[in-house]
This record gives C-alpha cells, sequence and structure tokens, in this order.
C-alpha cells in the first residue's frame, strides 16, 4: 500500500503563514487559525506543504485502508480558502445542521468534506464559528483518541 503524501511535517506553522501570498490571504489565514484555535484548543500542525490540522485521529477502513488524518483544518489557497470539515461527511445529523448553517453563511462553495471560501467578507464569521465547533465535536465523539 502507498504511503499517504500528506502527514504531518513538523515545519513552523508561522513561517509557513509568512509565505502565503497574497497578503489578503495571508491576514485570512491569521484570522481563521486564531478562529480554529479558539474552537478546538488545538495547537495547529502543518500536514503535507500547506494545510493546517488542528488534532488528529486514526481509523482503519472496512477495506483495511489505515488513515491517520487532522480532525478538522484549512489551507489557505491562492483561490480559495479549503476548510476540511469532516464531521459533517461521516454523521449525517452533523452534516443535516450543516446543510442548515450553509444556507446563513453567505457565499461559498462545497465539495464532499470541503467548505471553499474566497474571502472572509463573503461570510458569516459567527455561523462558521458554529460549523466547524459542531463539526469538531464529531469527530472527537467519533474517534476519541
Amino acid at each position: 500500500m502507498a504511503e499517504p503524501k500528506t502527514i504531518p511535517t513538523g515545519k513552523s506553522v508561522d513561517q509557513f503563514f509568512d509565505s502565503v501570498e497574497p497578503e489578503r490571504k495571508r491576514e485570512e489565514a491569521k484570522v481563521l487559525d486564531a478562529l480554529f484555535r479558539k474552537v478546538t484548543g488545538e495547537e495547529p500542525r502543518l500536514w503535507g506543504p500547506s494545510i493546517i490540522g488542528y488534532g488528529e485521529y486514526r481509523t482503519t477502513y472496512e477495506s483495511g485502508r489505515q488513515v491517520h488524518w487532522l480532525r478538522t483544518g484549512f489551507s489557505p489557497r491562492k483561490a480559495k480558502h479549503s476548510l476540511y470539515l469532516m464531521g459533517g461527511y461521516c454523521d449525517s445529523v452533523t452534516g443535516d445542521d450543516h446543510a442548515k448553517d450553509l444556507e446563513q453563511l453567505g457565499k461559498h462553495s462545497r465539495g464532499k468534506s470541503c467548505l471553499y471560501i474566497n474571502k472572509l467578507a463573503d461570510i458569516d464569521v459567527d455561523v462558521l464559528e458554529r460549523m466547524i465547533r459542531r463539526d469538531y465535536e464529531e469527530m472527537r465523539r467519533r474517534y476519541p483518541k
């Protein structure tokens, strides 16, 4: 089985933030970092070259594939911020609650377990905080260790 490419790197999150371009994305990344720290109580870790993760978990799928991944986090990509909210993907109740919040969030797009935001000014940050909190709590419930 191939080794995963996205793993904790041990590199400095602050140094990574200093490299984010453009400047608006860099500043917004710092705002998102403060929000994720507040909600999770976790210190961030850099996963791969550009994902900031808060907490982690391990699980084994029915296929036997073992997974080591972040509980929640984000990546300040040039075009859009990618937020990793797996709890809404793993749990239908959390997913349904997310769907209701997405109606109030503001301008965004979605992937399976990702939320994409162009800029923070486009969204209601209080709604985002609620979503991150709910999502993180579900991931802690589902994967307590």
